[in-house]
């Protein structure tokens, strides 16, 4: 049961910048994230939707402008306390193909990030860690090594890592880049499934308008570094946007002023 007292914003930026070697991956981005919303983070390759992520988690930071994340400035000092309440699950699921690690030991790694390298786990983590397996349909693949996974069992792993570490912002990025069909809608339901049970904000990238999830509440667009538009996740969006989000011909779409997401012409081009 999700929360009702999610009143502030867990994620502040404003006015924030990253240039690299003349190059301009976000520009002067200004966006607030409430605490248990559900965003999603829609826009091409390049847009600079994975930047944005890794400017939230501590990854990199800004050319200027401000983060705040929990109500303190995100920077080399509060990243690594800060980054234990974050769970980040990348475009890359986890692969281990030549290394004996069962998925229970790979789970138990977002465990450790959070309780520290050094510290033994106790009774409460392997709870935590059984939770998050079983949360994500890999209930019985405990002993199963990593390497011997599908992509979409993979993904789950890397979801079930996240997970075990109880965070207060789940990130996402592309969850569902090259899955197949089955596990693609797989994973989606994982996503719905795991926000509306834990009082978790899930901060969801994608450039596929048909993998957001149902219970996403808002939506920001994002193109070239900036952000083009910005509100309630309706399930269809005007075919003028979607143009101009995706610089596709004015010819490509047809047949209303609404596309709804199970539209074959925007499948076929996003």
């Amino acid at each position: 049961m999700k929360n009702k007292e999610n009143n502030y914003n867990i994620v502040e930026m404003s006015g924030v910048s990253v240039r690299h070697k003349g190059c301009t991956a976000i520009d002067n981005i200004t966006l607030n994230i409430r605490k248990g919303s559900l965003l999603a983070l829609i826009g091409p390759n390049g847009a600079g939707k994975t930047t944005l992520l890794n400017l939230i988690n501590g990854f990199s930071g800004a050319t200027s402008g401000t983060v705040k994340v929990f109500g303190r400035k995100i920077n080399k000092k509060t990243s690594g306390e800060l980054r234990k309440r974050i769970g980040y699950i990348s475009q890359e699921a986890v692969n281990a193909p030549r290394a004996p690690v069962s998925v229970y030991e790979a789970v138990s790694i977002g465990r450790i990030g959070k309780r520290g390298l050094l510290r033994k786990l106790k009774e409460e983590d392997h709870n935590a860690i059984k939770k998050a397996i079983h949360s994500v349909g890999l209930g019985g693949f405990e002993s199963r090594p990593v390497g011997s996974l599908s992509g979409g069992e993979r993904q789950k792993t890397a979801i079930a890592r996240a997970l075990s570490q109880q965070p207060d912002i789940m990130l996402m990025d592309e969850p569902t880049s090259s899955l197949d069909l089955k596990s693609v809608r797989e994973i989606i339901n994982i996503v719905d499934e795991i926000y509306r049970e834990y009082n978790i904000t899930v901060i969801y990238v994608t450039h596929i308008l048909q993998h957001i999830p149902p219970s996403c509440g808002r939506a920001v667009m994002l193109k070239n570094g900036r952000i083009i538009w910005s509100g309630k996740h309706r399930g269809s969006y005007s075919e003028k946007l979607i143009i101009e989000l995706y610089d596709l011909p004015e010819t490509t779409l047809t047949g209303g002023d609404e596309i709804p997401f199970s539209d074959k012409s925007i499948c076929k081009y996003v």
